[in-house]
Formats: structure tokens, C-alpha cells, sequence
């Protein structure tokens, strides 16, 4: 019984953090090609490819 709350709590945080868009991606940086302040991000699962300005991989699914 105590637990019950518990796993109502994990469940909902995880469908607060679990982010459906990029599940699939993986992104790797290549610092050989960063230019100009960007940082230059490619998705190992779907090969798209991004220069992101924040130096952080995209949040979102780019897929080609």
C-alpha cells in the first residue's frame, strides 16, 4: 500500500521528462567542424545534421 503513491509519483515525472521527439536520436558532436560559434551535431540513428548555437544537441527530431 505504501508504495502505490510512489509509483504514481515515478510515473508521472516520467512522462514529464521523457522527451518523445528525440527518443529515437542520438546526437553526436563533431568538434572537427564546428564554424563560427556553432557547434556541429549529427544524429547517429537518422544522419540528420546540425549547427546549433547554444553548443547543446537539438531538442527536437530532425529527420532527413
Amino acid at each position: 500500500m505504501i508504495f502505490i503513491p510512489f509509483l504514481i509519483a515515478a510515473f508521472i515525472l516520467l512522462l514529464i521528462y521523457v522527451r518523445p521527439g528525440t527518443r529515437a536520436c542520438r546526437w553526436r558532436a563533431d568538434r572537427a567542424r564546428d564554424a563560427e560559434g556553432k557547434s556541429y551535431f549529427r544524429c547517429a540513428a537518422c544522419g540528420a545534421e546540425v549547427m546549433s548555437d547554444s553548443g547543446k544537441p537539438p531538442r527536437d527530431c530532425r529527420k532527413p
